[in-house]
């Protein structure tokens, strides 16, 4: 039984047809459903996602049998989502846990901005800040499906990865894997770390954002 509505299902297929410019690469890495409740419906959505925009590729690995491909990604948890460009490089973009709630709409826009190569929010100052960044940065923020502020903070930090190799963006739905939430003092939603060192609580304006990027790599 399809996971998206017909009405649902039409609207992506427009959207899909008029703002794909490139083709995007969706990999799902998944595990065995004894272990990983979520992995078997989040493969469903990404495939239903593939045969409706004729430029979406999904691919499916399994943790277990693909490990020397999940380590190529360096992915941690399952289910995990991961975004490659047209030319098959890695946009930096994670999902760890199912799109689903708002969070589906964090999916859509991030397959838009790869495929088209536009992160319009950041104006250009705020672009060129965040490309002069040339060490590693990870940030990870923890979402909920119920939460219609944390897609915001999600397409920030996705946005941030797609404008500059050296970051890895992560959504990590915090019911999923409440262990690391734990480790993070993750207690409401968004929460953002980044690099381990460095967190907030909130969605914040694209120069808010960006401030926060520099103050975690010590104002550079």
């Amino acid at each position: 039984m399809p996971l998206l509505g017909e009405k649902d299902a039409n609207y992506l297929r427009k959207t899909f047809s008029e703002q794909l410019l490139s083709n995007v690469k969706l990999l799902v890495f998944v595990d065995d459903p004894s272990v990983c409740e979520y992995c078997d419906p989040t493969q469903q959505i990404l495939e239903e996602l593939a045969e409706l925009g004729e430029k979406i590729e999904t691919t499916v690995y399994n943790v277990k049998t693909d490990k020397a491909t999940a380590g190529m990604y360096k992915v941690e948890m399952t289910p995990a989502i991961v975004i490659l460009n047209d030319s098959g490089k890695d946009t930096g973009i994670r999902f760890y846990g199912i799109p689903s709630g708002h969070e589906f709409s964090s999916l859509i826009q991030d397959i838009i901005m790869v495929s088209s190569g536009n992160v319009s929010f950041f104006n250009e100052d705020l672009s060129k800040k965040i490309r002069s960044i040339n060490t590693p940065v990870k940030i990870r923020v923890f979402v909920t499906p119920s939460c219609p502020y944390c897609p915001k903070a999600v397409i920030e930090a996705h946005g941030a990865a797609i404008l500059n190799e050296h970051i890895t963006a992560e959504m990590i739905e915090a019911n999923e894997f409440p262990e690391l939430s734990m480790k993070y003092g993750v207690s409401s939603v968004p929460h953002t770390v980044i690099n381990e060192r460095h967190s907030f609580v909130g969605a914040y304006p694209e120069t808010a954002f960006v401030s926060e990027l520099f103050k975690a790599l010590g104002g550079m």
